[in-house]
C-alpha cells in the first residue's frame, strides 16, 4: 500500500510541475512528407474568448533544410474571416558564419520559437501561415506550431 501511495504521489508531483501555467494556446501542425509546400496553409483558430498575450512561432526543422533561414508570411483575421493583420516576417534557423542551428534539439531535429511582431492590439480569432521562400516543396520542415502566452 505504501509503494501505491509513493508511485501516485510521484505521478502527482510530476504532473504538476510538467504544466504550464503561463500558457493558454498550443498546437502544432505537422507535414507528413516533412516539407511544406508552397500552396500549403498552416491555420490555427482559437475558441472564443480568444486568450490574449504574446503570439510565439514554433518552426519544427530538420537538416535536410536548405535554407539559412524562413521567410513567411502570417495573417490574422477577426471571427467573421475578415484580415486584420498581415506582414512578412523572417525567422533565422541557422547561424550565418558556422551553420549551427538556431533552435533547441537533439539529433537532426531542432525547434526554433521566435515571438511575432503583432502590431494591431486588435484581438484575432484565427491566424493563418503560408511560407514565402519561392520554392515549391520546401525540405526540412516537420512542423509549424502556434503558442500563446500569459502577459
Amino acid at each position: 500500500m505504501k509503494q501505491l501511495s509513493t508511485f501516485l504521489f510521484v505521478i502527482i508531483l510530476l504532473s504538476v510541475f510538467s504544466c504550464d501555467g503561463q500558457r493558454t494556446f498550443e498546437k502544432y501542425e505537422g507535414f507528413e512528407t516533412q516539407s511544406w509546400q508552397i500552396q500549403d496553409t498552416v491555420s490555427f483558430t482559437m475558441d472564443i474568448p480568444v486568450p490574449t498575450g504574446p503570439s510565439i512561432l514554433a518552426v519544427k526543422y530538420n537538416e535536410e533544410y536548405e535554407f539559412r533561414n524562413l521567410y513567411l508570411r502570417y495573417l490574422t483575421l477577426d471571427s467573421l474571416g475578415n484580415v486584420i493583420e498581415s506582414q512578412l516576417v523572417n525567422i533565422p534557423l541557422f547561424e550565418n558564419t558556422s551553420g549551427k542551428p538556431l533552435g533547441k534539439g537533439f539529433g537532426s531535429t531542432f525547434t526554433r520559437y521566435d515571438t511575432l511582431p503583432l502590431t494591431s492590439h486588435k484581438a484575432y480569432h484565427r491566424i493563418q501561415f503560408l511560407q514565402y521562400m519561392r520554392v515549391e516543396d520546401l525540405k526540412g520542415v516537420e512542423a509549424i506550431g502556434l503558442k500563446r502566452v500569459k502577459n
